[in-house]
């Protein structure tokens, strides 16, 4: 893992996410926003946060296998939902993809919707691979 998580004792504890993520040197690799959208533009698991979660998450561990990276370089994450009181079952979704229950800092920011009809949540990272 390249990178390093904290979580200070003195500010609140963080469920699912951390306070402050430090990366090494390295390359940048910045993740578009990644949705729960088969490659045949079909929404997957409709009126499933779980489901969307865990498809938005596989498409972007197909984004960062393609930079090099992986889940632990992973520095960075915002999420856009509709549901931005259901941290539990995001959090729960994305520790299943990802295979760990380390995250990096993160955003959840509610909105009133997506750009395709249907979507729920929205994924995007940013993540550093350190350098050779």
């Amino acid at each position: 893992m390249s990178r390093t998580v904290i979580n200070p004792p003195e500010i609140h504890p963080a469920p699912g996410f951390s306070h402050l993520t430090i990366a090494p040197p390295g390359t940048t690799v910045y993740v578009s926003g990644q949705i729960a959208l088969s490659r045949d533009f079909q929404v997957i698991g409709p009126g499933d946060l779980a489901e969307q979660t865990r498809a938005a998450m596989r498409n972007v561990g197909i984004a960062l296998r393609a930079a090099g990276a992986e889940w632990g370089d992973v520095v960075r994450r915002t999420i856009y939902t509709v549901h931005p009181t259901e941290y539990e079952v995001i959090t729960a979704a994305i520790e299943e993809v990802q295979g760990s229950s380390e995250h990096p800092s993160q955003t959840i920011v509610g909105i009133s919707g997506l750009a395709i009809a249907g979507l729920l949540i929205e994924i995007e990272v940013t993540a550093v691979i350190p350098a050779s």
